[in-house]
């Protein structure tokens, strides 16, 4: 029942949106400005973009802005990405050049940037040899099928391997997973860690920062978070820095 309901809430309030639509159109139309050809076949319905606030995804937007500000302040030379948010790798090239990976490469021409293809169970580095890497809210997804990739129910802990594998000791990780009190599988969406599971995972590295976003409020980026604040979690986002200290 409330899933009807629901369902007939969106649909009234995309006809609302369909009125509205139709109705500034014709009150622009008697406007007749001359600088622009102003035709109906030309229409491009935006409907339902009329909010008092900005929307955005808290995941997406503060861990790549927790990432931006962490490798501002490391200064590394150079900076490798594997599969995060382009967005992310494209706005840092800006000040750090940047390699970003993906299986399925990203055809953008900027300067510092480069797109490459890559399998994150068998890199295309040497071992010990990054600086400074980041992976990103990409490994709770793999060997779920989700993105054409095999099912493999131990996916990402094979790339967490290779991911260990390429860093030098003394260079840094940038990591983000989804984390609560409850390590699941929601398939074929993700999977969700709990703090300790990802702290096991990372053994040759140390925590320089845990930095948490979470679910249960609108607080943003709660630097220096705890386990038990993690824990505390059903959805979160866990963003680790962590420093290679052994092979």
């Amino acid at each position: 029942m409330k899933r009807l309901l629901v369902a007939i809430f969106r649909l009234f309030r995309t006809g609302a949106d369909f009125i509205r639509y139709e109705h500034q159109y014709r009150t622009l139309s008697k406007l007749k400005d001359s600088r622009f050809l102003f035709s109906y076949k030309d229409k491009w319905r935006c409907l339902g973009d009329q909010h008092t606030s900005t929307s955005f995804d808290k995941h997406y937007t503060y861990h790549t802005a927790w990432a931006a500000r962490k490798l501002a302040k490391i200064g590394p030379k150079s900076h490798v990405d594997i599969s995060s948010l382009t967005y992310f790798s494209t706005l840092v090239s800006a000040f750090i050049p940047v390699d970003f990976y993906d299986y399925r490469p990203a055809k953008i021409s900027l300067d510092n940037f480069s797109g490459n293809h890559c399998d994150i169970f068998s890199l295309p580095f040497e071992q010990d040899s990054l600086e400074s890497l980041s992976c990103m809210h990409v490994v709770e997804h793999i060997g779920l099928g989700r993105y054409g990739d095999p099912l493999d129910s131990l996916g990402d802990l094979k790339a967490i391997a290779e991911l260990s594998r390429v860093v030098k000791v003394g260079g840094h990780l940038l990591f983000v997973v989804p984390v609560g009190g409850v390590a699941k599988i929601q398939f074929n969406a993700h999977r969700i860690y709990t703090y300790a599971q990802v702290i096991s995972y990372f053994r040759s590295f140390e925590l320089v920062e845990f930095t948490l976003i979470p679910d249960q409020s609108d607080e943003g980026l709660i630097l220096n978070a705890s386990e038990s604040q993690s824990d505390r979690q059903v959805y979160g986002c866990g963003c680790f820095l962590l420093k290679k200290v052994e092979h």
